[in-house]
Order: structure tokens, then C-alpha cells, then sequence
């Protein structure tokens, strides 16, 4: 089970650091006692596997709740605090909570409907003094394998986000994997860049717990100065999306050698180019360097390339981007139609939430259609187009609309949507523009009443996360339509600065 990575450090390491988060360090037994009492808490308040939404973000309370949520037997599903309410009551609605857990003076609308279990610091306090459960609440509630850990949704191309359910198995090559891979060992010191949301997140949780080492929290200011976390908190394994390397760069931060404690650098969730490896592998001269592939549907990373210790030998590929590398040796991938790269094995989730969404994102081995329950054997369609040079894999774009930002999954459509629906457009196209950052950006074109950017925006925040609202916009009397009477995306893009 995924947290039995946890549960059997504890009996190794109880007295090592576990988890360092607001600069409070927590020892492997503190967490352990902590996380007890937060899983009989949701014993006595909740039905038996609850589906708990944790609307809690870099802090002791979603920590320890996290855990707790698994060890009783429940499915966590994080909700980004955030987030505007009527977003969360729906994500509620969709994964069919029963229960939410937030800090204790957190504010939780009315909107998402569930009963809300609080956890305050002087809860913690008096649970660590007290010593906790002694043993596991309602151990019946233990799961199995087969039984869901955790759900994320991601944007829909339907215009409704898409829940992913992730089970116990899915996890357990993947962890064992990168264990080896990025050679976390009980001194280690590992980042949590990423919120609770982003699937990353998992993997930093549970090779930190898994090999005994120390998970390090950054607080939101310390996003903006990853150096200084880096060399004040000693942390050795990093993980983040590439954008942070621009960032850093832009703003001065990355001088030769300044993150000398480093043993490996790993970067994912959005391309990484050549660029960004070079100003990165100079800043941390110790690090191995590996640029990692996976979307959430393969829990969390399916691929991977490290970086030659020697720039000569470092590849060149046409689109100035590092390679994704070779699946995992448990994973199999193939091409398919359009350079698609399908991918299957004991990582592939087993369809979403809700089952019309498994409609087009599942192949078999032949050429047919899957219906019905999906097989282990489908392949997963990632919607990736890649190729391979030199023996390994390169990410080449998206087959459809959906985009990154900040590494997080946007789909076009559903951004359009809700300017429709939300901000009373008529038509509206929405396209991703490069920015300074090395990310990108969202801008719309719209036809219908005039508006100002910040009118736009004030009706879509109550709607959609801020980092799915556009940032640039172009009011137009008509979209500019192709020879087919398609609107015509490219030209779109053009008018609005790309």
C-alpha cells in the first residue's frame, strides 16, 4: 500500500526527520502519531473508505492528513484551497466526497456541501504531548491494492474537469523505480515544489518516506528564491517544473556553483530545453540531471534522460528541447497514428471517474475500438507527439488543445468554454504565447461585447483557477475562419502576439 512506505520507515527511523514544512521539523514517529489520530478522527466522523477532499496546502495538518486519509482505508482527493468555491463544489460533486479536512480556521463554502473535519496547530500540539493512538484505527479498513489512493482531476476538453483515480498498485514499480533511479537514501533531503494538486507531489512524499529521508517544504516565498531554500535547508534531490530555471536566472539567482549540496536535479511536467539544463547543470556542478515525462494517467512519471556528465556529449536535438528518454523497465510504449506515443504497463490508471471520458483515450494492441471496462492490455493514448533519435525519446507537442502552464494541464476548449458561459462572449478562441519565463501564457480572442481585461477576469475567477484565466485579450467583430470555414487558430494567435 502506498503508505506502508511510510508506516515501515517509521519502524526504522522513528527518531529521524521525516518532514520539514513551515520550518517545523517532524520526526518519522511525531508524523506517525500525528496521522493516527488524524485516521481515527475520519473513523468516527465518516463513512467506511471515505472519499476526503484535503483542502489543505504547505502545512503539518495536510501532511498528516494525507496519511491518515490512506491508513483508514480512504481515497484523498486534494482540493487547491485556492481555487474559487463553485470549482471545488463541483470537484466535490464529481469525486463524490464525503468529508473534507481543513485547518482550523480555513474558510470552506458553504457550496462544496460536506461536513469538514479541522485540525488546528493546538490540535497537533496536544496530540503530539499526548502521544496519539497506540495502534491503527478500525484496521478492517485497511486496503488492498486494487482499492483507489488517491484522485486528481485535471481540465477536461469537455469543458468539466476529469477525475483520475490513482490505485494503491499503480504506485509501488514507480516508487521502487526512482528510488534507484535518483538514488534517494535515508540522508537524503528532498524538495516539495509542487502543491498537493499536482501529481509530482506524490512521488517527492513517498520516496522521501520511503527510503527514510527528510521531505522539505518550501514556504510560497521561498518559490521565488529556490537558492536560498536549497543551500539553507542543505536539501540534496530537487524536483520541479523547468520554469522555476528561468525564474531563478532571470532574477540573478543561478551563479556558478551556488547550490552546491545538490546530488540530483530531476524536471518535469513541462519541456525542458537545452537552455535551461546548461544555466541549471551550472549551478549545481554536483547534481545529476534528468528531465522526466509522464502524464497523470501514468501516475505521475513514465520516462526519463539523464543529462551527460560531459557537455560534449550532451544530444542536440532540432527543437532545442532535452529528451524525454526511454520508458520505465516496467512500462511498455509504442508510436502509434501521428506519432502518438501509447503507453501501458502497471502504472496505466484504469479510466477515469467518469467513464465517458475513456471514449478515444485507450488503444488496443489491433486497430479496433475499447468499449466497456478498459483491459490491461489497452495502451493508454497520451495525446504526445514524439520521436526518437539516437535511441531515446524526444517530446515534439500536443495532437490536440491542450496545453501546459506552469506544468499544470489546461485544455483550451474548457478556458473557452467558461468565457462563453462565464464571461458572455460569443465566440472565443484561447492559445498559449510564449513569455520570458520559458513557459507560456493564455490569450483569448473574443467576438461579442466589448470588455477590459480585468472585466473579463473578475467573472471568470469565481469559475476557474487563476492560472487557467487568460492574461491577454482581443476583442474582435468576427474570428478569422480558414478555407474550410473552420476558425482559424493559427491567425488567432498572430493577432494576439504570437
Amino acid at each position: 500500500m502506498l503508505h506502508t512506505w511510510f508506516t515501515d520507515a517509521v519502524g526504522r527511523f522513528p527518531d529521524r526527520v521525516a518532514l520539514v514544512v513551515e520550518d517545523r521539523p517532524s520526526t518519522y514517529l511525531e508524523l506517525d502519531r500525528l496521522s493516527r489520530a488524524i485516521a481515527a478522527r475520519i473513523v468516527r466522523s465518516l463513512p467506511a473508505r471515505p472519499r476526503v477532499g484535503l483542502l489543505a496546502a504547505r502545512s503539518l495538518t495536510a501532511y498528516a492528513a494525507y496519511l491518515g486519509i490512506l491508513r483508514c482505508g480512504g481515497v484523498v482527493v486534494p482540493l487547491d484551497a485556492h481555487y474559487p468555491e463553485q470549482r471545488l463544489a463541483l470537484v466535490a460533486e464529481l469525486a463524490g466526497l464525503d468529508g473534507v479536512v481543513a485547518e482550523r480556521d480555513q474558510p470552506v463554502g458553504a457550496a462544496i456541501g460536506r461536513p469538514v473535519l479541522r485540525f488546528g496547530r493546538a490540535w497537533l500540539d496536544e496530540t503530539l504531548r499526548c502521544g496519539g493512538p497506540a495502534t491503527d484505527p478500525a484496521t478492517d479498513r485497511e486496503p488492498g491494492p486494487d482499492d483507489v489512493a488517491y484522485i486528481l482531476f485535471t481540465s477536461g476538453s469537455t469543458g468539466m474537469p476529469k477525475g483520475v483515480p490513482i490505485r494503491h498498485r499503480h504506485l509501488d514499480d514507480l516508487v521502487r523505480h526512482c528510488l534507484d533511479l535518483y538514488r534517494v537514501d535515508r540522508d537524503a533531503r528532498l524538495s516539495q515544489t509542487f502543491r498537493l494538486t499536482f501529481d509530482p507531489s506524490v512521488l517527492d512524499l513517498f520516496l522521501a518516506w520511503g527510503a527514510g529521508a527528510a521531505l522539505i517544504v518550501p514556504s510560497e516565498d521561498d518559490l521565488f528564491d529556490p537558492v536560498s531554500f536549497v543551500n539553507r535547508h542543505g536539501v540534496t534531490h530537487w524536483c520541479s517544473v523547468p520554469s522555476m530555471i528561468t525564474f531563478a536566472a532571470d532574477s540573478g539567482l543561478l551563479t556558478p556553483a551556488a547550490m552546491p549540496s545538490l546530488r540530483s536535479s530531476v524536471f518535469c511536467g513541462e519541456q525542458l530545453t537545452l537552455r535551461q539544463a546548461a544555466m541549471w547543470a551550472d549551478a549545481a556542478p554536483g547534481s545529476t540531471l534528468d528531465n522526466a515525462y509522464g502524464p497523470t494517467e501514468l501516475t505521475v512519471l513514465a520516462t526519463s534522460y539523464r543529462m551527460p556528465r560531459e557537455r560534449s556529449q550532451w544530444p542536440r536535438t532540432g527543437n532545442g528541447t532535452v529528451p524525454i528518454g526511454t520508458p520505465f523497465p516496467h512500462l511498455q510504449a509504442r508510436l502509434g497514428p501521428d506519432d502518438e506515443l501509447q503507453v501501458r504497463g502497471s502504472q496505466r490508471f484504469d479510466g477515469y471517474v467518469d467513464p465517458a471520458d475513456d471514449e478515444g483515450r485507450f488503444a488496443p494492441d489491433d486497430d479496433g475500438e475499447v468499449g466497456g471496462p478498459v483491459p490491461s492490455s489497452a495502451w493508454y493514448r497520451t495525446g504526445d507527439r514524439v520521436t526518437e533519435q539516437d535511441g531515446v525519446l524526444v517530446h515534439l507537442g500536443r495532437l490536440d488543445n491542450q496545453v501546459k502552464v506552469m506544468g499544470q494541464r489546461v485544455e483550451l476548449p474548457e478556458v473557452e468554454a467558461a468565457l462563453r458561459t462565464w464571461a458572455g462572449v460569443h465566440e472565443a478562441v484561447v492559445v498559449l504565447l510564449a513569455d520570458d519565463a520559458g513557459g507560456g501564457v493564455l490569450a483569448a480572442a473574443y467576438t461579442g461585447e466589448s470588455l477590459t481585461a480585468r472585466q473579463v477576469r473578475e467573472r471568470l475567477l469565481a469559475h476557474l483557477p487563476v492560472h487557467m484565466i487568460p492574461k491577454r485579450y482581443q476583442h474582435l467583430d468576427s474570428l478569422p475562419r480558414n478555407d474550410r470555414g473552420k476558425v482559424d487558430r493559427a491567425v488567432c494567435a498572430r493577432l494576439l502576439g504570437g
